[in-house]
């Protein structure tokens, strides 16, 4: 009996740590949490990957396939080294510290709210490997690799980092009181935008307009558009960070969107050309899920078809307007889609987050006047910050590496030129 009552004790001191950390663990929200950052990397590898994949020729099909899973790897090597830092640690206004460098300080038993803090750093990084893979949509087919990877790595030091701290890291527009739930401007307006920028300086591809840019496999596109509707749950329903309400309301939201972008896009091309294009739904899913995704945590049922309709509309006619009338070959509709559909999904959430509408309702001090001209300022100051950035980064590295494939790479494909390989050996 001695020696029971000194192992007991022995047993329950060193437990002691452990059962402390346990009161603190949500199991059912870490749960979530693996399981979403599971789906959002499943968005990229294989959903994004697959859906860009079949919209380019058959000869890239293996270029747009390697600069996504590139970005991936590259960009979880930058979160580790300074990107969570800079983005989550520190009360600065526009920019975090160093205190978590290399992940300093993120162990076994440190926590980030109800969850373990590695849980936390591992949905925020897929966040950001599918930030900058959004927008090789932009200028994809005559790129370089060696540049696009350069412009990638410090477009999201210099870009992506930022902004998470301004919006969700405790900086200025989080502040101001910024409805952004799940990156519509840390994700969406910061892709679209540069993706828009980077089309125009690297530009066109030989022979577009004139020539149609037909995808080679909408098979593919279709699978990868499932992915990503799949994905985008966690994407959106992570965002709560706890398997709560919020978290299914921000699920059902998201779904009620897309179906209802779908539609809207189907029903614009049915009524003007008779015949609902496959390319057309699957868009106006992406357009649905975009615009929904900053006011997916903040909107009920009403507000997100709502919004899902107006995505699939609105970014129908942007898509029109930059190919077919402004001629810029945003290669995969990125700039009319994700940063039209992030910009206008911004700017409806304080409308539809109102409690009149099924919303959350305005935090305090808050009504539709004040908090409409927050999100007018959050899209306006992180497509700029993202224009300008983007620019000068892509002429700095264009004096080192040539930004453009010849006429003749760009003849013969990227897949052989750049990586010596071929998507298809018929």
């Amino acid at each position: 009996m001695k020696y029971f009552k000194q192992t007991l004790v022995l047993c329950t001191t060193a437990l002691a740590p452990f059962a402390a950390f346990a009161d603190e663990l949500n199991s059912g929200d870490t749960a979530w949490m693996l399981t979403s950052s599971a789906l959002v990397l499943f968005m990229l590898l294989p959903g994004l990957s697959l859906f860009y994949a079949g919209l380019v020729r058959s000869k890239n099909v293996l270029s747009v396939l390697m600069q996504c899973f590139s970005i991936a790897c590259a960009m979880s090597i930058l979160w580790f080294l300074v990107g969570y830092s800079l983005a989550f640690s520190g009360d600065g206004a526009w920019i975090g510290n160093l205190d978590k460098a290399f992940l300093k300080g993120v162990s076994f038993d440190s926590m980030s709210g109800t969850i373990p803090e590695s849980v936390f750093v591992v949905f925020q990084m897929t966040f950001i490997m599918i930030t900058p893979a959004l927008f090789v949509g932009g200028f994809a087919e005559r790129m370089n690799f060696a540049p696009m990877f350069v412009f990638s790595i410090l477009w999201s030091l210099i870009v992506y980092v930022p902004v998470t701290h301004w919006v969700w890291g405790g900086g200025w527009l989080a502040e101001k009181g910024l409805l952004d739930f799940a990156g519509g401007t840390v994700v969406h307006v910061t892709a679209g935008v540069s993706a828009l920028v980077a089309a125009l300086v690297v530009g066109n591809r030989t022979g577009f307009p004139e020539r149609p840019m037909t995808p080679h496999s909408m098979a593919l596109t279709v699978a990868g558009a499932g992915m990503l509707w799949f994905g985008w749950f966690g994407f959106n329903g992570g965002s709560a960070v706890a398997a709560n309400g919020g978290a299914g309301m921000a699920m059902l939201v998201t779904h009620l969107s897309a179906a209802a972008g779908s539609l809207a896009w189907m029903a614009i091309e049915w009524i003007r050309f008779r015949k609902p294009s496959v390319l057309g739904i699957v868009t106006g899913m992406v357009a649905g899920l975009g615009t929904i995704t900053p006011a997916s945590g903040f909107v009920g049922p009403m507000g997100g078809v709502i919004i899902g309709l107006c995505g699939g509309t609105v970014c129908y006619f942007a898509t029109q307007l930059i190919k077919s009338i402004w001629k810029i070959d945003d290669s995969l509709d990125v700039f009319p889609v994700h940063g039209v559909g992030g910009a206008l999904g911004t700017i409806l959430a304080a409308v539809f987050v109102s409690s009149s509408w099924g919303g959350v309702g305005y935090a305090q001090g808050m009504g539709l006047g004040s908090q409409l001209g927050v999100q007018v300022l959050g899209v306006v100051a992180t497509g700029v910050y993202a224009a300008v950035v983007s620019y000068v980064l892509l002429k700095v590295i264009a004096i080192v590496l040539p930004l453009r494939a010849d006429a003749e790479i760009e003849q013969q494909g990227l897949d052989v030129t750049q990586h010596c390989e071929t998507g298809y050996n018929l």
